[in-house]
């Protein structure tokens, strides 16, 4: 791929979705691509490129950018995280807290909401869980197989098979290379699957959240689209609700009104707190 040809794609994928591909990048698009050609039944990148710039339905648009995307996830992720979040839903709870609301922002196949929803299964088991999980991600694909809720055995490692017992179905009707199971009713029944481009806000949510999870996303934009999803991330949070974002991501150089309590977890501050001011290097780390 030459690189005016690689240029076109980069603005596709910025402008679309706030997607920032880096040079360097220019076997991988043209690996993820030459999908694309094959379902078209097309033979060169540059009738692609054609095809995808004058996509006024922008159907071939959305199916570019499930092919780049990277989906990369597996439950119970960084799971100091749902630690916390186990802490905070109980005390939450008895303190009186109603029915709590969380956003997975990039739910990928849905194993980051599955395993926030078995999370507060279990810290609320003897109180009646009462939760939302509003689950978004811009791949149309990922977002089928999340509302489909059906796992490899092998995906679901960080359970213990009391666990898989409790939360999930054995599907012996599905044939393959191991056992397939499906996330139970009961937890499907918390969660709403949405397509959202999280570099377009203002999003058409409301708020308050009490946990914005919006991890390894942040990784993909570039300083002014994560300014634009934080400052929306923190409009949709409560005070004092949380923000996790990956391990290795930080908000040094956002402006935010969020104050680090842990590495890669941040609360919002109650009104008055304190102005908005940007985390100090190291902060969010």
């Amino acid at each position: 791929m030459d690189a005016q040809l690689f240029k076109r794609f980069c603005h596709i994928a910025y402008d679309r979705a706030g997607i920032f591909l880096k040079d360097g990048k220019e076997a991988l698009v043209s690996a993820r691509v030459a999908k694309r050609l094959r379902a078209l039944g097309m033979e060169s990148i540059s009738d692609y490129i054609d095809f995808l710039e004058n996509d006024e339905t922008g159907q071939e648009v959305v199916h570019f950018l499930d092919v780049i995307s990277t989906n990369f996830t597996h439950f119970m992720r960084e799971p100091d995280h749902f630690d916390l979040l186990r802490e905070k839903a109980r005390e939450w709870a008895e303190a009186g807290v109603g029915k709590l609301r969380l956003w997975s922002a990039a739910s990928s196949s849905g194993e980051e909401p599955y395993s926030i929803a078995i999370t507060l299964e279990e810290a609320l088991a003897e109180r009646g869980a009462n939760y939302l999980i509003l689950a978004t991600d811009i791949s149309t694909q990922v977002l089928a197989r999340a509302r489909n809720a059906v796992y490899k055995a092998s995906t679901l490692k960080a359970f213990s098979k009391a666990q898989i017992q409790e939360h999930f179905l054995k599907r012996p009707d599905l044939e393959g290379d191991e056992p397939f199971f499906e996330v139970k009713p009961n937890l499907k029944e918390h969660l709403v699957f949405k397509r959202l481009n999280l570099s377009k806000p203002p999003f058409p949510m409301s708020g308050p959240m009490d946990v914005v999870f919006c991890r390894n996303v942040m990784i993909y934009f570039d300083q002014e689209v994560r300014q634009r999803l934080v400052s929306e991330a923190e409009r949709l949070l409560k005070p004092g609700g949380l923000l996790m974002i990956g391990h290795t991501e930080t908000l040094t150089g956002v402006q935010h009104n969020l104050k680090p309590i842990r590495p890669s977890v941040f609360v919002k501050r109650q009104p008055g707190e304190s102005t908005k001011t940007p985390e100090r290097r190291g902060g969010g780390r």
